[in-house]
């Protein structure tokens, strides 16, 4: 099933109708059996048309968050830990990340408020203090309140490499501002937990030709699911769940740099498609 937030209301995607469910996106998505709860919800009152239902949602669409913060995991994957070595040689750092990659602890950090996350459809930005950014595609976790993860979603985790390179310490300028992340396009709520077998993939498109695109399977992260959260978890309570990115292992060239007006579409097998257009913070 999949639950869209979008600026008419709540819509559930179940067996290809669409129904549309009244309760606030707080209360309705932060539930210890998120999948048993919809599975109950619909009914031929809530049905919405169906040839109208899919294109209204497509256009009405807001990022899948409330008053949830969005957290995300760094050098959970051996292609993000080379890059992040690769990128802080030169500022003596590389080694914090070949040390993390193997600790018992993993690295989390904070990404962003729900006011300044992006849907699907709409700009993310890049820093014009930095001259080396990067999209990030992340398969994201919803957990509840409880620290049990209820569904998924798309992370666009926006970095800035040049900055984060300069000094491992400058990880939060380099992650955390206006419109760093993006979520979408909807929760994507199983019966059972994705399988390992997922597919994320990365196209980026500039003047309407791709110059980089990237696919792998998220089997090859190195930590559980289920590890990531009961960290985030260990001593951080969160009242309407969290969101919880874990990590990329689609990294373009190091000669690669977002542009203005570039085009990432990010899609995860089962869950859809986050499309996002690059911009510049309106001064």
């Amino acid at each position: 099933m999949k639950l869209y937030r979008t600026r008419q209301g709540n819509i559930l995607e179940a067996d290809g109708k669409f129904y549309q469910l009244d309760r606030p996106w707080d209360d309705l998505i932060n539930r210890e059996d998120l999948y048993s709860f919809l599975a109950t919800a619909v009914s031929p009152g809530n049905e919405l048309p169906a040839k109208h239902a899919a294109g209204w949602c497509e256009r009405e669409l807001l990022a899948p968050i409330g008053s949830q913060e969005v957290w995300a995991a760094g050098v959970t994957y051996l292609r993000s830990r080379n890059a992040r070595m690769e990128e802080s040689k030169d500022s003596g750092g590389a080694d914090f990340y070949d040390k993390v990659y193997v600790a018992d602890r993993p690295e989390l950090f904070f990404k962003s408020l729900a006011h300044r996350v992006a849907g699907h459809g709409e700009d993310v930005y890049i820093r014009r203090d930095s001259t080396w950014n990067v999209p990030e595609p992340e398969l994201t976790l919803f957990s509840n309140s409880k620290g049990s993860i209820q569904a998924y979603t798309i992370g666009n985790d926006m970095s800035s490499r040049s900055i984060e390179g300069e000094n491992p310490l400058y990880l939060p300028q380099a992650k955390v501002y206006q419109r760093s992340a993006a979520l979408g396009p909807c929760l994507y709520v199983p019966e059972h937990p994705i399988s390992v077998t997922t597919g994320i993939h990365m196209t980026i498109s500039r003047d309407g030709k791709s110059v980089y695109t990237g696919e792998v399977e998220i089997s090859q992260i190195k930590r559980s699911l289920t590890e990531l959260v009961s960290w985030l978890y260990q001593e951080t309570d969160f009242m309407y769940g969290s969101f919880l990115m874990t990590g990329t292992c689609l990294v373009p060239p190091n000669d690669f740099t977002l542009q203005e007006d570039d085009k990432v579409d990010i899609s995860i097998d089962g869950i859809g498609l986050l499309t996002n257009y690059i911009r510049y913070k309106p001064s």
